[in-house]
Order: C-alpha cells, then sequence, then structure tokens
C-alpha cells in the first residue's frame, strides 16, 4: 500500500507524469525487486555503487551480491540479510521507473530519502496497521476536516479493499473538502448508528465497465445492470465489513441503507464532506463521505 502513497508523492514533485506512474503501478505485480534497489533503501550502497555493479554485470557473468562483496560495497553477511529483509512496495514502484528510464538511480535514492523524511516512515514497519493509520493520517491532513479514528478505520479498510478486489494499479489524490460535487455515475449507502455518514463512490460509467469486472471477477464489455449490481456490491461489501470492524475494535454498532444511484446529478454535501480521487490505470473513481448527525439522517 506504500507504493500507491508514494506515487502520489513523486505527482507531487512532479517527479513523473501520470502516465508514466500508471504504467509503472501496471508492472507492481510482474516486478521482482532487486539486490541494488534494496541495498540503496537499507544505506548499505550508493546510487553511483549500483550503477557501477550493474555496468560490471554487462561485462561479467556474475550475480550482483557477488560483484558487491569482490568490490567490498557488501559483506556475505549484509547481502544475506538484503534477501530476506522486508520488502516495501514502493520500492518496486521505483524500480519500475527507473527500469523505464524516467529515474536514475541518483535520483531515486534521493527522492526515497526526501519521502521518507517528509513521510516520516523510515523506521517504520511495512506490516504494522499503526503505521499504516499513521501514514493515512498525514495524507488527510490537506483536507482540513477533523478525521475520527473511525474515519481512519474506513478509509484504511478502502484501500485495502480497493487492493484486494480492484487491484494496486492506482494512486490516491489529495483529498478535497466539498460542499457539493457533481457526479458521473454515483452509488450511495447511508451508515447510521454510532457512525453515521454518507458514502459514494462516483466514476465514469465506462470506468464502471472495468471496475465491475476486476470485482466480479467477469468480463463486462458495456455499462449495464450487472455492472450497476457489481459496483453497488463493492460498496455494500465495503461497508459492511467496516461495520464488522468497528464492531470488533470499538463496540459500536452500525445499520446500512440500500444502495442508491445518482447519474449526471449535482449532489449537495455538509460542510463535514471531503472527497479523495483514486486514479486507476483504466480511469478515476472518487470516494466521497459526507459525515452526518443522526437526525440528518431521518430523511
Amino acid at each position: 500500500m506504500f507504493a500507491q502513497f508514494f506515487g502520489n508523492y513523486l505527482l507531487n514533485k512532479k517527479a513523473v507524469t501520470p502516465e508514466q506512474l500508471n504504467e509503472a503501478l501496471s508492472k507492481l505485480k510482474s516486478t521482482r525487486l532487486k539486490l541494488g534497489t534494496l541495498a540503496i533503501h537499507e544505506g548499505l550502497m550508493t546510487a553511483a555503487e549500483v550503477d557501477e555493479i550493474v555496468y560490471l554485470q554487462s561485462r561479467e557473468d556474475r550475480r550482483f551480491g557477488e560483484l558487491a562483496i569482490a568490490r567490498n560495497y557488501l559483506t556475505d553477511e549484509q547481502v544475506e540479510d538484503l534477501l530476506h529483509v522486508q520488502r516495501p512496495d514502493y520500492l518496486l514502484l521505483g524500480q519500475n521507473l527507473v527500469d523505464m528510464g524516467v529515474l536514475n538511480n541518483q535520483q531515486l535514492q534521493d527522492l526515497l530519502l526526501d519521502y521518507q523524511n517528509e513521510a516520516e516512515i523510515y523506521d517504520m514497519d511495512i506490516e504494522s496497521q499503526a503505521d499504516f493509520e499513521q501514514l493515512i493520517k498525514k495524507f488527510m491532513l490537506v483536507s482540513e476536516q477533523p478525521v475520527s479514528d473511525e474515519m481512519i478505520t474506513y478509509l484504511k479498510l478502502f484501500l485495502n479493499d480497493l487492493v484486494r478486489f480492484i487491484g494496486e494499479d492506482f494512486t490516491p489524490m489529495a483529498p478535497v473538502p466539498a460542499s457539493e460535487y457533481p457526479v458521473n455515475y454515483a452509488i450511495r449507502q447511508r451508515i447510521r448508528g454510532d457512525f453515521n455518514a454518507d458514502t459514494y463512490i462516483d466514476m465514469p460509467k465506462e470506468t464502471a465497465v472495468t471496475f465491475a469486472s476486476r470485482f466480479a471477477s467477469m468480463e463486462f464489455d458495456e455499462f449495464n445492470e450487472y455492472v450497476q449490481a457489481a459496483s453497488e456490491d463493492f460498496l455494500n461489501l465495503h461497508n459492511g465489513l467496516f461495520g464488522v470492524n468497528i464492531s470488533n475494535l470499538k463496540s459500536l454498532e452500525v445499520s446500512l441503507d440500500p444502495p442508491a444511484t445518482f447519474e449526471e446529478d449535482l449532489i449537495e454535501l455538509n460542510q463535514n464532506s471531503f472527497v479523495i480521487p483514486f486514479n486507476f490505470t483504466f480511469g478515476c473513481i472518487h470516494l466521497i463521505v459526507a459525515f452526518r448527525r443522526r437526525s440528518e439522517l431521518e430523511e
């Protein structure tokens, strides 16, 4: 999941274009992390040293680790440790961009260092849910909206559900406060109880076709009732899982209204609402969350 936030950082820094980022994201599943990329990340080798070893590999039929040890850049123990180190997915994204020629190793090294300092992830455990939540909190700061622990749980689950059910080839963009929003094709589901909110996912219909195809593991060729049903099922499943999570973690109880759809409409939101775009390689979807008081949900 860190790869998606690193992608957002690269776009903000104008280090890559959206097209280049999408191509790199689309290759994440098929990418194998290289020893040199890990060595840069762990601070054991510089970008220049890695470039030297890569050059030597083009002249000698030897593994990267063997050559790095021969040049005294790494020890046998360090190579062994690197082969078993946790592999943060944002390194895969950076490596893909280097392999594509968008960045070189020195640029990647500098960007990784800046990103780690800005996001404060240099000491993070990539498997830690607490660290993942901290990253989401920093991401949400730009929304200038109060973000409750329940909302952090909601967003963490939404990100995980996107990866699990749709794919990891997306970039979360900065959340934007909104009092109204012009939707393309939107699905709304209201959450009532100890946590009250209107939740929407909005996307163009052509994007919904691919979104639904991925979720249902079926190939849809055009927008139809099956695409609509699959899209509704995704939001309903996600919100249902959220209800189970906050019941187990916080002893909060919620119920869900049936999904409702809106097409080419201007929806009115309240002052405690925000929109988060998620740029997939096949199109952009928007998560819209409007917090509600109990009285506002009685209509």
